[in-house]
C-alpha cells in the first residue's frame, strides 16, 4: 500500500518494483479495532500513544511535545522525512538545539564520532520504528546502533513516530517483518545512498519502559518508511 505522505526518492513506493516482498502482508492498514487494542497493548506498557490521522498532525505533535531550547537528535528514519520532519530541521524554523548539524558540521571524523555517540544522550531523541507487536512491543534495528543505541535508556526522551503499517499480530511476526520487508528495503536504500549494503546488526525490543512519560509513540493512520 501507498502512504499519503510525501514520498521521497527512497520511499518504499520507489524501491518496490525492485524488490521481491510481500508488501501487501507487511504493510497494510489494519482494521480499527486492531489500531484501538493495539495502542491500548502499548501503553499498557507504560509507553505513552498519541494518534494522528496523517504526517502533517504528527508534525504538529512533534512541534508541540519538544519544548523550545531542547536538545534534538533523530535517527535516519523514511518515517520522519516523509512527515516532513527533516524538512523543518533543514529549515531551521524551530526553536531546538539540533545536535545532528553539530555532527555534520565537524570535519574531523573522529570528533564527529564522538559527537555521534554522545547524541544518544540527547533530550528529546526521535525515531521510526520497524515493527509493532499487537501485543505492546516495539522494536527497531539496524547496522551500527546509532538510531537504537537512545531506545534502551540513554535520551531523556525518545519520541517514536510510525504509521500503523508497522502494526503485525506478534514479536514473532514483528521480528520476521523485520527481515522479510524493512531490511531489504532499507539495504536497497544504504546500496544507493551509501554505495555499500546494510545489515541486521543491533535490535532492541521495547516491551516495557518503567519511568513515566520517557517514551512517547505517534501512531499514524497512514502508510509510513519500512
Amino acid at each position: 500500500m501507498i502512504g499519503t505522505e510525501k514520498p521521497t526518492l527512497y520511499s518504499a513506493v520507489n524501491l518496490l518494483p525492485e524488490l521481491n516482498v510481500d508488501s501487501f502482508r507487511w504493510s497494510r492498514i489494519p482494521a480499527e479495532q486492531v489500531i484501538a487494542s493495539s495502542a491500548a497493548a502499548i501503553g499498557a506498557r507504560g509507553i505513552k500513544v498519541l494518534q494522528a490521522l496523517d504526517g502533517p498532525e504528527a508534525l504538529a505533535r512533534i512541534k508541540e511535545l519538544i519544548p523550545p531550547g531542547s536538545e534534538v537528535m533523530n535517527g535516519s528514519s523514511t518515517t520522519l522525512i516523509e512527515i516532513g520532519y527533516s524538512d523543518l530541521l533543514k529549515s531551521g524554523q524551530h526553536k531546538w538545539i539540533d545536535l545532528y548539524k553539530k555532527v555534520i558540521s565537524e570535519n574531523d571524523p573522529d570528533k564527529r564520532a564522538e559527537i555521534r555517540r554522545k547524541s544518544v544522550t540527547s533530550e528529546y531523541f526521535l525515531s521510526g520504528v520497524n515493527a509493532i507487536a499487537a501485543t505492546g512491543e516495539l522494536v527497531s534495528c539496524d547496522a551500527s546502533g546509532s538510531r537504537v543505541g537512545a531506545w534502551p535508556f540513554a535520551a531523556r526522551h525518545l519520541l517514536l513516530v510510525a504509521g500503523v503499517n508497522k502494526i503485525v499480530p506478534t514479536l514473532q511476526d514483528a521480528l520476521q517483518r523485520i527481515r522479510e520487508y524493512a531490511y531489504p528495503l532499507e539495504n536497497a536504500r544504504s546500496k544507493k545512498v551509501n554505495g555499500a549494503a546494510s545489515q541486521i546488526g543491533k535490535c532492541v525490543i521495547l516491551s516495557n519502559e518503567r519511568q513515566p512519560g520517557r517514551v512517547t509513540l505517534i501512531l499514524v493512520n497512514d502508510v509510513l518508511g519500512y
